[in-house]
Parts: structure tokens; sequence; C-alpha cells
């Protein structure tokens, strides 16, 4: 598997950036046009590489301060006919399936994570509909709501803010998760009101027998290993780019079904079952979050200790010193 890498790159560090593609075992294609780039100014270098080996070049392209002077672009490439891109592939340390790019899987992460309004209203509707499946005692109608929510996103940003120290990701992540289940409560809250007012349902749902439903409020040791489980594969998953297990971590637990029976508890008066679908939503939480950034610390670490997959700038120090 090939990503492309274009890179904008200041004149006077072109030699540096050309070498080091040429160094890297992964590189498949390469090519460099001189004063390609107008904003900012500069040249462009174009290189398909293997993505065993694009975490490495990032880094030692933001060591070269191009970041900060030009800018870096990473895109995937479908499909690569070329023998070329074969030996790449086959000189790349590691293996493609379990390459991480971590500029890539950050920014990806930071971007997902943030309070937005698209993201409080998957979150809420959600949250609707898992208040319906309560009311209705409806396993299906649970599933849903489940792979509707999208709470993996900020528990993904929390563990990576934590993981690599950006604690910017993590306020972020933090106030989205934080104030996105204050906000799904508090609706689902006022619109189960508004249909106990109108005599859709009263407070005997509270005492109702709920055998497709009734787990959301019971909490075991299985909550906390499913939990668990889940936020390991939800950062493989998002890891790899591997976005149909993501779907499968969504259907396995249980955050939105436990803020849905919250605001039904709220509005009908359920202090014990508020508390149940409370301890249910903060077990999942805490589960998915010690999961996933333990997950990321080792994969991080694993990854690093491949060789070659760690960047190499000694050579081009050096290049630079004899400059």
């Amino acid at each position: 598997m090939l990503l492309q890498l274009r890179v904008t790159v200041p004149s006077d560090r072109t030699t540096e950036v050309r070498e080091l593609f040429e160094q890297c075992p992964g590189t498949a294609h390469l090519a460099v046009l001189p004063g390609a780039s107008v904003a900012p100014a500069g040249d462009l270098v174009v290189a398909d590489i293997a993505r065993e080996s694009a975490d490495g070049v990032v880094a030692a392209l933001k060591e070269l301060g191009i970041d900060r002077d030009g800018g870096i672009v990473l895109m995937a490439v479908d499909a690569a006919v070329s023998s070329a891109a074969r030996r790449a592939e086959e000189r790349a340390p590691g293996d493609a399936a379990d390459a991480v790019v971590w500029e890539q899987v950050i920014r990806t992460v930071d971007a997902d994570a943030r309070l937005s309004i698209s993201y409080l209203g998957f979150l809420t509707i959600a949250t609707l509909l898992a208040a319906i499946a309560i009311i209705n005692d409806s396993p299906i109608l649970v599933i849903g709501a489940m792979v509707l929510g999208p709470e993996f996103s900020p528990l993904a940003g929390l563990a990576v803010g934590l993981v690599h120290r950006r604690p910017r990701i993590f306020r972020h992540s933090a106030v989205s998760l934080v104030l996105g289940f204050v906000v799904a409560i508090a609706v689902t809250a006022l619109v189960a009101l508004a249909g106990r007012t109108l005599g859709w349902f009263g407070t005997e749902l509270l005492d109702a027998d709920r055998p497709g439903t009734g787990f959301i409020t019971q909490p075991d040791r299985w909550s906390l290993l499913v939990a668990v489980l889940a936020g390991i594969a939800g950062v493989l998953s998002l890891t790899s780019t591997k976005s149909g297990a993501l779907v499968g971590v969504f259907i396995s637990v249980t955050t939105v079904p436990a803020a849905g029976d919250m605001a039904l508890s709220l509005a009908l008066g359920g202090s014990d079952e508020f508390a149940g679908a409370a301890t249910q939503l903060g077990v999942n939480l805490v589960g998915i979050l010690v999961a996933a950034t333990a997950t990321l610390t080792i994969q991080y670490a694993l990854w690093h200790s491949v060789p070659g997959a760690a960047p190499r700038m000694e050579r081009v120090r050096r290049s630079r010193q004899h400059a």
C-alpha cells in the first residue's frame, strides 16, 4: 500500500529533502519540480512511498522544518501498477497492515473530535433513538442508536492527547464528550417530558419488564470487559484505517443507550434507574479510554522498535553541516 507525499520545500532545503527520499527504502517514485510552488514560494517534491515508511519520512521532514516553512500533504494511492512500487513495499520495514502514520492519525482525530453542530446533532438523535428503544423495549433500535452515536471520536482524541502529549486535542475532546452528552441528555429529557405530558407513557415504564433493553441499567463485569475490548478494537481500526471494524465498536458499547436511559429517568423521576444508567455510561467511557490509551502506547512503542521505521536523519544532518 502506497501513500503519495506532496512536499512544498523552500529552495535552500530541496537537496536535503531529495536525499531523504532517495535514502528511504520505501520510496517508489520521486519527482522534483523546481520553482513549481507559488505560495509559499519554493520547489515541489512529489514521492510515492510505502505506508510503512511514511511516518519516519514525515518526522524527518518536520525535523527539517518543512511543516513550518513549506507544507506536507499525504494522499492515499488506491492502486499503483509499477515494479518500483512493488519493490518499495518489499524493502520497507514492517508490514503495511500494521504500519501507523502518526501524523495522519493525530490530525484525523483532532478534526473528528472537535465540537460541532453535526456532532451534537448525531449524538442527540442517537440518544433520542435510544430512549424510544427503551420505551418500546426494542433491541434493534438500540443497535441503531449505537451505530449512529459519534462518541468514540472524542474518546480517541482523549487517548491521542494523552499519549502524544497534545493538550489542545485533549481539551477539545473533553469538551466535545462532556458537552455533547449533556446536550443530548437534556434535549432527550425535554422530549420525554413532553411525551409524558401528552400521555404517551408514564412512570409505569420505570417498573416495566424490559427483557430486550433491561441490560442498560445493569452494569456488571461484562460491561467493563466489552468496553475494554471495544477500546482496543477502536484504536486498531483508527490507526489501520479500517473503518469497517469501527462500526462493530459502536454496536458493542452501551454509551448512547445509557444516556437515553438517563434522560428518560430524569423525565420520569426514577432516581434508581438514573443511577444504574449513569454507572453503565461511566463504566463504558472509562473502560474505552483506558484501553484506547494503553493500546496507543503499546503501538507507539512497538512501531518505533521496528528496524528502519524511525526516521534516520544522520546522513541528512551531515550533508547540512558539510554544506
